[in-house]
């Protein structure tokens, strides 16, 4: 279902623990510092679920039940994070380690948004699966993105962290800030 651009627009992520989060804030900073990419910067670290749609305000509460529903099909799981990727020439991120877990969580996600929401927003037809943490994305030249990509792609980065829960992300009109939270049920 395609809403207005009246409509706020929201995404759905996963961010990360703090201080893991801060410095990867400060990797970002290091791109709009050094490389002149600061588009990263307008929203925190976090791996993409579900790509930006529009949605009504007097339709929040079936959104927010349906995540909520979601939420609790799911437990906790630790996710890695190894090293730096790319998608060239404008896209530098950490990379995720592949992980069945996450792999479901997002197949829900789609199924969630597509079926029973019917959501717009976000082209996975034809696209895998393929869990980050941007850095650096659009605004980063082509000339600027190889010589940031010769700096990083012999970098070695590890973290890992647990996943209890899902952001719902809405946009300010300049910036994507936390609107509310998912948790995970318990472990039995």
């Amino acid at each position: 279902m395609l809403y207005s651009k009246d409509h706020p627009l929201y995404f759905i992520a996963l961010l990360l623990p703090q201080p893991l989060a801060k410095k990867l804030m400060g990797l970002k900073e290091l791109f709009r510092d050094k490389y002149q990419s600061k588009a990263s910067l307008n929203s925190p670290p976090h791996i993409t679920l579900y790509m930006p749609f529009r949605w009504p305000d007097k339709k929040k509460e079936l959104l927010v039940q349906a995540l909520n529903d979601l939420a609790q099909k799911h437990t906790a799981f630790k996710t890695q994070l190894e090293d730096f990727g790319a998608f060239s020439p404008r896209v530098i991120f950490a990379d995720v380690k592949p992980n069945p877990e996450l792999e479901k969580l997002q197949k829900d996600m789609i199924r969630v948004g597509r079926r029973a929401l019917k959501l717009e927003g976000g082209d996975y037809k034809n696209r895998a699966f393929h869990p980050h943490i941007t850095l650096a994305f659009r605004d980063l030249k082509k000339a600027r993105f190889f010589e940031a990509w010769d700096d990083f792609k012999a970098r070695s980065f590890k973290a890992d962290f647990e996943v209890n829960k899902f952001y719902l992300m809405k946009h300010n009109g300049t910036l994507w800030q936390e609107d509310q939270y998912f948790g995970f049920r318990s472990k039995e």
